[in-house]
């Protein structure tokens, strides 16, 4: 997954990047920027209490998916007494996502200085990378956390922690149950990390995007990230565009930008387009008059869509977006953690009712049973998996409606033989 280019005045994550043109080292990182302004103790102190205040005078929000306000989250976990945990989550699960992997890879250490301002801030005594096991990125991300050490950079001991490669394995309280020794899966609330977490400590989790947008905010100052975004959606974010795009790739741009305009900023469709998945597996399928809706949580949350981790897929008119949607579903179905109903029992229902319309099986009974499925799965979960599939299903039915017409009419779709466009793990 590569950079797509875009307005030179608005990158600030991918800086590095773009201005070296391959990923930043340790001294590339401290030419650039210089050290993270750390205090010179690793205890609690005025200093770590002002960082999170400057946090919330920027309005930072998380990136992961959940726009939780950043401030919120650090200070009720510096308010324990107790020695805190400080994770970084950055197991995408997302098949969809690209923009923490590539963050992680081209500039590790703006993510490493966030992580260890924010440990600082809220005293805590370890700091705990999360990234998929093995493969290259968790193999890079040691070599990171080694120069920090090497350079005596890190007050706070860095760990990198290999995490499964599955859909609810990087759900916050999943991830700490896997550092805990045990299944990474989700486990009901409360307590949440920050009140228990790691070995019980409070535990602030946050995305890496989240940690370097605070490695920023700590030298240049809540003015400056405010300086770009809208009033109530601040800063950049990372946005990645695939799918019938000209340049597909990861794109910082300031949130509040529309869709249409990061098409555009990824070089545009590359055909014609019938419509978009935003948010990713757990988001929207938007209709083409939607791609106008500005990029902050308000706006999609006022269209009924979810703007999630930033994931915006062009979806082209030779595609079958009911067939997309069957195999999305089906995959959902198979990534559940097997511990609660609506997902034990609920998805694979779902997902079976979609494939039968996507193979033109269904009558008006199945699209009855499926309406019903809908409405009584969401909110009763351990986690918000079958909320996401459940807004991504409802979404289908509503933006692909003369589509499923036809599949009513037809007894068969050419469209949906073709290969899938949306990226399913392990489909060959």
């Amino acid at each position: 997954m590569t950079a797509s280019a875009t307005t030179a005045s608005t990158i600030r994550l991918l800086a590095g990047y773009h201005a070296l043109g391959r990923a930043a080292g340790l001294s590339d990182h401290l030419t650039q920027y210089g050290p993270p302004p750390l205090p010179g103790t690793t205890t609690r102190s005025h200093a770590g209490q002002r960082l999170i205040q400057v946090v919330e005078e920027a309005g930072l929000t998380g990136r992961g998916g959940g726009a939780f306000p950043t401030a919120r989250k650090m200070r009720s976990v510096a308010a324990s007494r107790r020695r805190a945990v400080v994770v970084v989550n950055a197991a995408e699960g997302e098949p969809a996502s690209g923009k923490d992997r590539l963050l992680l890879t081209v500039a590790p250490h703006l993510v490493l200085d966030g992580a260890a301002l924010a440990a600082h801030a809220v005293g805590a005594r370890e700091i705990v990378v999360c990234v998929h096991a093995g493969g290259r990125l968790a193999a890079d991300t040691e070599r990171a956390v080694a120069e920090r050490e090497q350079a005596r950079l890190t007050a706070v001991p860095i760990r990198v922690c290999g995490v499964p490669g599955r859909y609810v394995a990087s759900e916050e309280t999943a991830l700490v149950s896997w550092i805990n020794g045990g299944e990474a899966k989700p486990a009901f609330t409360p307590p949440r990390p920050y009140e228990r977490g790691v070995d019980g400590r409070p535990t602030l989790v946050s995305n890496a995007e989240t940690y370097a947008h605070i490695a920023l905010i700590a030298r240049y100052g809540p003015e400056w990230f405010r300086s770009c975004g809208s009033p109530d959606a601040p800063g950049t974010a990372l946005f990645t565009v695939t799918g019938a795009v000209a340049a597909p790739g990861v794109i910082e741009a300031p949130l509040g930008t529309s869709v249409a305009d990061l098409l555009r900023m990824a070089g545009g469709p590359s055909e014609q387009l019938q419509a978009v998945l935003a948010g990713g597996y757990g988001g929207t399928w938007l209709p083409l008059p939607l791609v106008h809706t500005p990029t902050t949580p308000a706006a999609f949350a006022a269209t009924g869509a979810a703007l999630g981790p930033g994931i915006i897929v062009a979806l082209p008119t030779r595609a079958c977006g009911v067939a997309e949607s069957a195999w999305v579903l089906a995959w959902l179905a198979s990534e559940t953690a097997g511990q609660c109903g609506p997902c034990v029992f609920g998805l694979p229902a779902i997902a079976a009712d979609f494939a039968a319309i996507a193979n033109c099986q269904a009558d008006a009974s199945v699209y009855r049973r499926l309406q019903q499925r809908l409405s009584v799965i969401a909110g009763r979960g351990a986690c918000r998996h079958p909320d996401g599939a459940v807004r991504f299903a409802a979404s289908a039915l509503q933006v692909f409606g003369s589509h499923l017409s036809f599949h009513e009419r037809a007894g068969r779709c050419l469209a949906a033989r073709r290969p899938g466009l949306l990226p399913i793990p392990g489909r060959g």
